[in-house]
């Protein structure tokens, strides 16, 4: 795993991720899938891991888009700004890239190596509200395939062919189910949340959900990273520590605090396989 990282800040703003830089061999995001597709699903995602803190991502991640939060039953005077990836984790350059699904305990040693998070279901709300390309769901048939290569391939397919690739750099949502943290992780350790994959009226097809295990994910799963630096009515505090705190976190979480929400990240970067 590799070492903590910090990002680098524009005043008290976060403005990158600290990917490193794309080496000039590196691979494009189909012939990576593609060399992947017959490894067993663990494997698939380790090298997803591997491959995308390696620096082998679209040059569109590694800028933060700001999405402001107001309010909520115990914070409606606070505003708070939190600075999430454009899009979800790929792998590739920005002329051939895939968006790659990962477990939760691979998700999670991505964010902890870069010193990130991951949304809450309240902000993947604001992110899809916020977004400069709300995209259709587009699924697939249910079965064993929807964790396969050709399955995460023909789902960005459909991506490019409704949205077509002018819109890269702008914010996107709407094309994948979030991984997410939630207060209920706490009393199923095993489980991984998902929430999202918003329809053109604004309602998600996935409720939040727990029903997965920590080592599964597929086509229509997507990793969407959080800065730790948040502001709070312009000043700025720690992503984790807000979510943690009683008076802020319904800002950020419509279920209350999430105190535990490092711990989630940190205990699932180090679980075994």
């Amino acid at each position: 795993m590799l070492m903590l990282v910090t990002f680098a800040f524009a005043g008290s703003t976060p403005s990158i991720v600290p990917f490193p830089v794309r080496a000039t061999d590196a691979v494009s995001g189909t012939t990576f899938a593609e060399q992947i597709a017959a490894l067993p699903d663990h494997e698939r995602y380790a090298a997803t891991r591997d491959a995308v803190l390696s620096g082998n991502v679209p040059s569109f991640l590694r800028s933060l888009v700001p999405v402001t939060l107001v309010g909520g039953p115990s914070a409606a005077a606070t505003t708070i700004t939190v600075f999430v990836t454009r899009d979800y984790l790929s792998v590739g350059g920005d002329d051939d890239f895939v968006p790659m699904p990962l477990d939760f305990v691979d998700a999670a040693e991505v964010a902890s190596a870069l010193g990130f998070g991951l949304p809450t279901r309240r902000i993947v709300d604001a992110i899809y509200n916020a977004a400069d390309v709300q995209g259709t769901p587009a699924p697939l048939p249910a079965g064993p395939e929807m964790r396969s290569i050709p399955y995460i391939l023909e789902s960005r397919a459909r991506i490019v062919a409704e949205i077509g690739a002018s819109h890269i750099g702008a914010l996107w949502a709407g094309t994948k189910k979030d991984l997410v943290l939630t207060p209920q992780l706490q009393a199923q350790p095993d489980r991984e949340a998902i929430y999202g994959w918003h329809q053109q009226n604004g309602r998600p097809i996935q409720p939040l959900s727990l029903v997965h295990g920590v080592h599964y994910a597929d086509y229509s799963h997507g990793i969407r990273l959080v800065a730790d630096t948040v502001l709070v009515n312009g000043e700025p505090r720690s992503y984790f520590d807000v979510l943690a705190d009683p008076a802020l976190a319904a800002c950020l979480s419509d279920e209350g605090p999430i105190p535990q929400a490092r711990a989630f990240i940190a205990t699932a970067a180090n679980a075994d396989g």
